[in-house]
């Protein structure tokens, strides 16, 4: 029964590795053209690439979209967009309780459905929340259809590709446990 289940399970291992986006044949259909703050927030935001460039300004340099085995899923580029924490200090996460944030999760939703999740230490009490960037240029230019036009970037990652969310339309702060 024990080999049975391990082979099984590795089996369904790949499953379980979803690298990035799976490719789409028409990706324009995905195109996000704004992005939600939702959830335990006192003001949820709807912002577009306008919006967005009234937040502080941040850029990263040759930053390349890779999956877990190393494999390079995009070349590296410059990007320029916000930090996530500054869109979350705009919509004001609600703490009823001190330590609520501590329970506290960051869903980042693309409009294919895929999902990317941080937490809120993760974000606003680690060097990784410097790193997480909503972006909306690549090399200077808007980005193409491929991402949307605004995608979300963890450019500390080890391996970015897991959690750069293409398509970005929605930021849910959701609280996992009471």
């Amino acid at each position: 029964m024990y080999r049975i289940l391990m082979m099984v399970g590795l089996m369904c291992l790949p499953m379980q590795f979803n690298y990035a986006h799976s490719e789409v044949q028409y990706p324009e259909q995905y195109v996000s053209t704004q992005v939600a703050i939702n959830g335990l927030v006192n003001t949820p935001l709807t912002l577009d690439v306008n919006a967005l460039k009234q937040f502080p300004q941040q850029s990263t340099q040759r930053v390349a979209i890779t999956t877990m085995k190393g494999q390079l899923r995009a070349e590296a580029a410059d990007f320029k967009g916000v930090l996530l924490t500054d869109l979350l200090n705009q919509a004001e996460i609600i703490r009823k309780d001190h330590n609520d944030v501590k329970k506290m999760v960051i869903v980042a939703t693309a409009s294919d459905g895929y999902k990317a999740i941080f937490s809120w230490n993760e974000l606003f009490n680690s060097p990784n929340g410097q790193g997480i960037i909503i972006v909306y240029q690549k090399n200077g230019l808007p980005l193409d259809p491929k991402a949307g036009q605004i995608a979300l970037l963890s450019t500390r990652d080890l391996a970015s590709g897991p959690r750069f969310v293409k398509w970005l339309k929605e930021i849910s702060v959701l609280k996992v446990t009471d």
